[in-house]
């Protein structure tokens, strides 16, 4: 797959991603903001209830307490009426008798109501004789009647009203505290709230009409947003210069809100999770494909590598079967070296493509055996110094380690020495003679062991990257050493496979390179 299609691929599914991002982003967004004036408008409608109760209750008290007060000056006066038609009834004297009835009137003026009998020996009934004496007169004293509870009626209605006018011009002149009972205050606001679906703490404050806070129902500890206090207006028909307000903030109002939407989160993180999961994808295409890049040019250069020893082979080959040149001793001893050399280089081109090969595979088959690190550093570098030493330069070793008893494949720590000391020979300075230097030492219950140079050097950005597989560090178009970035990958993964571990630093005076083996002792 060409590289500009992964980019492409990469940028349509950054492209999708963030708008699946973005649209999940408003969704939320709405739904608590939905939500936040959805509580906001639940809470103001109970507010506004609690203020309608208060004013209930104000109006009541003083409508008790002025028909109470007023009301107590009037007197009624009422009469037996069966006595009365008993007494008509049962008269024993001839002689006519009068009974007055007196009516007080509300405006403080009486009325009588003469009523006559007559003796027994008319022996007539009283109803009779009522007809039969004064019909006009009951008539006119039933309406008469009728009139004055009209008249008391329209009375306590006038009444009425003034003491609701005197009230309101009474009761606007009280401090807000002498007005409101805070007990049952905080009782009305727990009932409408528990009966709308607002069961959460809450703290409410009563604010006068100077802005002072007369009353507070708790504490709160942290400053509230502006928006989070809800306000409403006590008594709202009192002059805007006299208004009291209530105030009540709820503590826990986001958490409960977050609660609604809980099953958000769920979404929010499988879409982390797939941007996640989309981000390390990336990352191993390009890696892969960065991987295909330099195994091809490794095959490549393999391939141009295999064909100059295998040429010199056939060449050498077929002069031999000159005839004239075996009769050379010189000659054939020559052309046998050439052979000898170019099977030599084709073996280690050979051994790195097994080597390779090695890194298929989980782990490399080890033979271990116990081994003492130091012998083995003493007899590789003496079999070093001699190629060291073609080159102008030293080798030195430095055998601190007092404990250097190990389980090791000879073979492969071998190698990953070799590897690592012949690093230093090819990557030498032509004006400086190297120096190479192998040291040994313990340290936290391990063995150490270092290789280090006065060579050309590794920049701090490339001491990992150097085992990666196929990395080479850049040198522009200047190749001047051949290689295929397998060693030191090789040398990781022996060492790896040893449950050691290597890394690289600057040598002393940042001149050269310095590897450090860490590997674990026997006793360990």
């Amino acid at each position: 797959m060409r590289k500009s299609t992964i980019w492409l691929l990469a940028v349509v599914m950054a492209f999708a991603f963030a708008g699946l991002l973005y649209l999940q982003v408003n969704y939320i967004s709405e739904i608590l903001k939905t939500r936040s004036e959805q509580f906001n408008e639940t809470a103001k409608k109970c507010l506004f209830q609690v203020s309608k109760n208060l004013q209930q209750d104000e109006t009541r008290k003083y409508i008790e307490d002025d028909l109470n007060k007023e009301l107590g000056n009037y007197q009624y006066q009422t009469f037996d009426a069966q006595r009365l038609r008993e007494q008509l009834n049962s008269s024993s004297t001839s002689s006519q008798e009068s009974f007055q009835l007196q009516i007080r009137e509300p405006d403080g003026t009486t009325q009588r109501l003469e009523l006559h009998s007559f003796s027994n020996t008319q022996s007539q009934p009283l109803s009779s004789l009522i007809r039969k004496q004064s019909p006009s007169n009951i008539v006119s004293r039933s309406t008469e009647l009728a009139d004055s509870y009209k008249r008391r009626y329209l009375y306590n209605a006038e009444l009425i009203n003034e003491v609701v006018v005197s009230m309101l011009n009474a009761s606007r002149l009280h401090p807000i505290e002498e007005r409101i009972d805070f007990k049952a205050l905080k009782n009305y606001l727990t009932t409408e709230f528990v009966n709308n679906g607002l069961n959460l703490p809450f703290v409410f404050s009563v604010i006068n009409k100077d802005g002072n806070t007369v009353y507070q129902s708790g504490e709160i500890k942290n400053p509230p947003i502006a928006s989070d206090v809800l306000t409403a207006a006590l008594f709202p028909n009192d002059p805007p210069s006299r208004l009291n307000y209530l105030r009540v903030y709820f503590p826990t109002k986001q958490d409960y809100i977050y609660n609604e939407v809980s099953f958000i989160v769920p979404s929010v993180i499988f879409s982390l999770l797939i941007l996640v999961t989309f981000t390390f994808t990336l990352y191993i295409v390009f890696r892969q494909k960065k991987l295909s890049e330099m195994k091809n040019d490794f095959i490549n250069n393999m391939t141009h590598e295999l064909k100059t020893p295998v040429s010199t082979i056939s060449l050498a080959s077929q002069m031999l079967k000159d005839s004239d040149i075996t009769k050379s001793p010189d000659v054939f001893k020559h052309i046998s070296g050439v052979i000898n050399d170019e099977t030599k280089r084709l073996g280690f081109l050979v051994e790195k493509v097994l080597q390779m090969s090695l890194f298929e595979r989980q782990k490399a088959t080890l033979k271990l055996k116990e081994m003492d690190a130091n012998d083995m550093i003493a007899n590789i570098a003496n079999t070093f110094v001699l190629k060291v030493e073609k080159y102008g330069g030293t080798l030195d070793i430095d055998l601190r380690a007092e404990e250097s008893a190990i389980y090791a494949d000879e073979l492969h720590l071998t190698n990953v020495l070799f590897n690592l000391m012949d690093n230093a020979v090819k990557y030498r300075r032509q004006d400086v003679p190297l120096k190479l230097l192998a040291t040994t030492w313990n340290e936290n219950g391990k063995l150490l062991i270092s290789i280090e140079d006065n060579g050309i050097g590794i920049k701090k950005e490339y001491h990992k990257k150097v085992f990666d597989r196929f990395f080479r560090v850049p040198t522009g178009n200047v190749h001047d050493v051949k290689g295929f970035g397998l060693g030191l990958a090789y040398v990781r993964k022996i060492v790896e496979d040893h449950s050691g571990s290597i890394r690289a630093e600057n040598g002393a005076g940042n001149k050269g390179t310095k590897f450090i083996i860490t590997l674990p002792l026997i006793k360990s």
